[in-house]
């Protein structure tokens, strides 16, 4: 029998089983588009998971990071689709664009306000988790790595080839590649090397067309766009071309805590000053917190002063001493590793092998918290009377698993022009602050209370932090600083509100960007980058 007659059998088979089962959906033209396409019913049937599918709720909440999404009432995508093959991603682009959905594209599943897989109007999902292959060259220290990727395994294939080569990406493994490097990305290397997104040198792109675009045809703006300006708008990335930096086969760290009684505030307020300060080789950020105390059992707010140094604790040490000798760091307080070493340790799956970072999985959906997050940058030292007014909220009651994150800045992100890529946030900041509370899953029905004592330390920074625009991240996306209509629209005036916060003067450029590319706007979402025709809207 040929091929191409098997082909045909096949995909009418596919496409009576999906009539028979999706009867009652309004959109099983979609379904039925999706089964004749291209010749590919019998490849596409397996990645195909409608609602009535035992692995759909499986699939869906395998990857949804933040259990504030896991209730009864938000809304699913009418279908996942997790893509074996670019054929896969152009046929559901094709179906989509000619059936009335919408599309949400998930790579690691770590999203803030779980815009790559909810949505209040009818969407598929296309999940690439599949799409996560890595190649690394280290002898001309580059590494292509598609989209559905976690850095775990960009970190682990890195390691195989080099002890003396990193990538600068996040600490926490199970991030997707495609979302990070989309909203630019920071982390241990951040200050040495710049962002993720500053060391993309290509990328492949699938656009509303369905063709398949490199750096040379996309063009540069568009290049540029995907490199910062946030993802679900301007395409699907299938992979991105990476430069891999130096690192050396040695390291320092150090994590330390101070409590009040310990002049923790004292201590913030003079990191202010000199943690933007250091060598472009230092990583140093503190995290607030509430914790027992070991002394008397009573909940008590810690400041952890966290460290990591390119070199060894004989330089970190001295270095410490002479600039920061207030917070008492001697070489007992020092542990020696190499970067990938200091990935494990400081993304806290210590004590494991190098080959955790290959497990998706390794903190399993019931240990996973429900959170609301919220981003700020600050560009004149914060006043102790500032501090200490933040240093109380954490006695509220709502702040048992409330954590707040400064990072400091400088080094050579100081250098890199604000618009070299969407990303604006350069020279100006010395740190940037995150806000993060949590709740258990069986308080999920009380979570506004939590999500209120963030907004109210968010309203109470005002005065400290960056203003008009007041600036925020693009990958901590919040959709309290303003949302396009429910992903139907997306004006220039209603996306603009929030645009400027992420992008300042970069926003318009990306406008530009999506005309060309999505002229008709069909990649869209809540927080998605409008194209030109719609700036009166």
């Amino acid at each position: 029998m040929e091929p191409q007659y098997i082909s045909s059998v096949l995909g009418l088979l596919f496409a009576a089983v999906l009539t028979l089962s999706s009867a009652t959906s309004p959109h099983d033209n979609f379904l039925r588009c999706l089964s004749l396409s291209s010749n590919l019913s019998s490849s596409i049937a397996r990645v195909v998971y409608t609602p009535d599918n035992s692995s759909y709720s499986i699939i869906l909440r395998s990857r949804m990071r933040n259990r504030r999404f896991w209730t009864a009432d938000t809304p699913k995508p009418f279908v996942i689709v997790t893509p074996l093959l670019t054929s896969h991603i152009q046929a559901t682009i094709h179906c989509s664009r000619n059936h009335g959905l919408q599309i949400r594209i998930r790579s690691g599943g770590h999203d803030y306000e779980g815009l790559s897989f909810v949505s209040h109007v009818p969407f598929v999902l296309v999940d690439l988790i599949n799409f996560r292959s890595v190649d690394v060259d280290a002898e001309n220290r580059v590494a292509w790595v598609q989209s559905g990727a976690i850095f775990g395994e960009l970190y682990y294939k890195i390691a195989e080839k080099s002890k003396t080569l990193a990538f600068p990406g996040g600490i926490c493994h199970t991030v997707g590649i495609g979302g990070y490097l989309s909203g630019g990305g920071y982390g241990l290397l951040f200050r040495k090397y710049g962002l993720g997104a500053d060391n993309v040198i290509d990328a492949r792109l699938i656009d509303v067309y369905g063709r398949i675009l490199d750096r040379q045809s996309m063009g540069e703006d568009v290049f540029w766009a995907i490199r910062g300006g946030g993802g679900g708008s301007f395409g699907i990335v299938l992979s991105w071309k990476l430069k891999l930096v130096s690192v050396p086969p040695t390291g320092a760290l150090f994590a330390v805590g101070r409590t009040l009684e310990q002049n923790a505030i004292n201590l913030i307020h003079k990191w202010q000053y000199v943690a933007p300060q250091m060598p472009h080789g230092l990583y140093f950020d503190i995290s607030l917190s509430r914790v027992k105390s070991t002394r008397d059992g009573k909940k008590t707010v810690i400041s952890s002063f966290i460290a990591f140094f390119l070199g060894g604790s004989d330089e970190l040490v001295p270095l410490m001493h002479e600039r920061f000798p207030e917070l008492g760091i001697t070489n007992k307080d020092c542990i020696e590793m190499s970067w990938i070493e200091s990935i494990i340790y400081l993304g806290k799956i210590r004590n494991q092998p190098l080959e955790v970072l290959l497990d998706r999985d390794f903190q399993t959906p019931l240990t996973l918290p429900s959170y609301k997050s919220k981003s700020d940058y600050v560009k004149e030292p914060i006043t102790e009377i500032g501090l200490k007014g933040l240093w109380t909220r954490f006695s509220e009651n709502e702040a048992e698993f409330g954590v707040i994150y400064f990072f400091s800045y400088g080094g050579i992100m100081d250098e890199i022009p604000e618009s070299s890529t969407p990303f604006p946030h350069r020279a100006g900041n010395l740190y940037k602050i995150i806000y993060n509370v949590g709740w258990q899953q069986q308080d999920n029905i009380n979570s506004d209370k939590y999500i209120d004592w963030i907004r109210r330390i968010y309203d109470y920074m005002s005065t400290y932090v960056s203003k008009s625009p007041r600036e925020a991240y693009i990958n901590y996306r919040d959709l309290d600083i303003g949302t396009n209509s429910e992903g139907n629209t997306t004006s220039y005036a209603r996306a603009s509100v929030w645009g400027r916060k992420y992008f300042k003067n970069n926003f318009d450029r990306l406008v530009l960007a999506k005309t060309m590319i999505d002229p008709e706007n069909f990649f869209r979402h809540e927080q998605s980058i409008p194209p030109l025709w719609k700036k009166q809207g």
